[in-house]
């Protein structure tokens, strides 16, 4: 049963009901919410870095990141002049590189194309790398006050049981209704406020499963609670088929030095340092010498020599399920590319992966 002016899940609710919703929801988000250091001083750089953080993870792991990276970048100008390996190394462990290089791409633009201000017109901040349509809607409205909607993972599952909306959030007609209801559900005043409410309610309240519903200020709003409906809506997702994929990883040591390499564009964990790695044949045991210095060869063009096995990794990247057989070996011929030879304790200065860091610690 769809209630309160909420007919059927694409027609917008009625006047009252949206009044109702914006009212209920502002208050508790004034008594309710946590305090966050972006949320002190939401200038537009600090809501662009925390927004950009906070994709695919967790407040309580971000805070401590953002806290040491505007310690070290407190405006773009600082971030634009900085070394990527630096900016990389602040931000490992959070994951996603990705969105680090392009934090620091977009600083340089703001830097090159508008004098280091973050600019404050819509088209602008679009154009920035890395910029979509949700965090330019969490700029817009959280630093400048604009009327700008928002839409992510929190987001989603609120305003979809607020319209009892049983398709999926993700489908292409599930992102245009969405969309279109964080719009026309926004007030005139205090945008940024009340889609931060949304937000954490969305995380603190209106979770996937056994939502908290006795304690959500708009629950007397909600279709999908009144006809109890909150495990139907959002329809669970399908679990990700999962490939499992055995590596090896190589210390090489040449008079007192470490090999390490740049990954790629075109790999995983892009710009960051690393042992040299690479798929080795499943199999319940190790991989022979043989395939290691055949490996280590193909992947560096050095020869090396007397492998000894040091400890195996167990970890997850994307839908990949990776054994990682890690070893040390001895460097016999052939010259570094792309590549440098450290002393163990330059490693500290350089971004590796949490496989990599850790890994890293028995080279030292």
């Amino acid at each position: 049963m769809i209630i309160e002016g909420c007919s059927n899940a694409n027609t917008s609710p009625d006047a009252a009901w949206k009044q109702r919703l914006r009212r209920n929801l502002l208050r508790w988000f004034d008594k309710h919410a946590r305090p966050m250091p972006w949320r002190d001083r939401p200038t537009p750089y600090h809501v662009w870095v925390s927004e950009v953080m906070l994709q695919q993870t967790q407040v309580a792991t971000v805070v401590p990141y953002f806290e040491r990276f505007i310690a070290r970048f407190p405006d773009a100008a600082s971030l634009a002049a900085a070394d990527e390996g630096e900016v990389l190394r602040l931000w490992e462990g959070l994951g996603y590189y990705r969105r680090a290089r392009q934090l620091h791409q977009a600083a340089r633009h703001i830097v090159e194309r508008h004098d280091g201000k973050f600019p404050d017109d819509r088209e602008a901040i679009h154009a920035l790398p890395g910029v979509g349509r949700y965090t330019a809607g969490a700029i817009l409205s959280i630093a400048f006050g604009r009327r700008a909607p928002i839409l992510e993972a929190n987001t989603k599952r609120v305003l979809g049981r607020l319209l009892a909306y049983r398709g999926a959030p993700e489908s292409t007609a599930g992102q245009q209704l969405l969309w279109r209801f964080a719009e026309d559900v926004l007030p005139r005043n205090n945008v940024g406020a009340f889609n931060q409410a949304l937000m954490e309610l969305g995380s603190e309240v209106c979770a996937p499963r056994n939502p908290k519903c006795s304690s959500c200020p708009v629950a007397s709003l909600c279709p999908t609670r009144s006809a109890g409906l909150q495990d139907q809506i959002p329809p669970p997702k399908r679990k990700p088929a999962y490939e499992s994929v055995t590596e090896a990883a190589v210390i090489i040591r040449r008079r007192g030095r470490l090999y390490l390499r740049q990954r790629g564009d075109d790999e995983r964990w892009a710009g960051l340092w690393d042992f040299p790695r690479f798929s080795v044949p499943s199999g319940n045991g190790r991989p022979s010498h043989a395939a290691l210095v055949h490996g280590v060869s193909e992947t560096t063009g050095l020869t090396v020599n007397a492998t000894q096995y040091i400890t195996t990794l167990k970890h997850g990247v994307t839908r990949f399920r990776i054994t990682l057989h890690c070893y040390e070996a001895k460097h016999v011929a052939g010259r570094v590319r792309d590549a440098r030879w450290l002393r163990p304790s330059e490693l500290e200065n350089y971004p590796l992966s949490v496989t990599g860091r850790k890994i890293s610690r028995f080279a030292l």
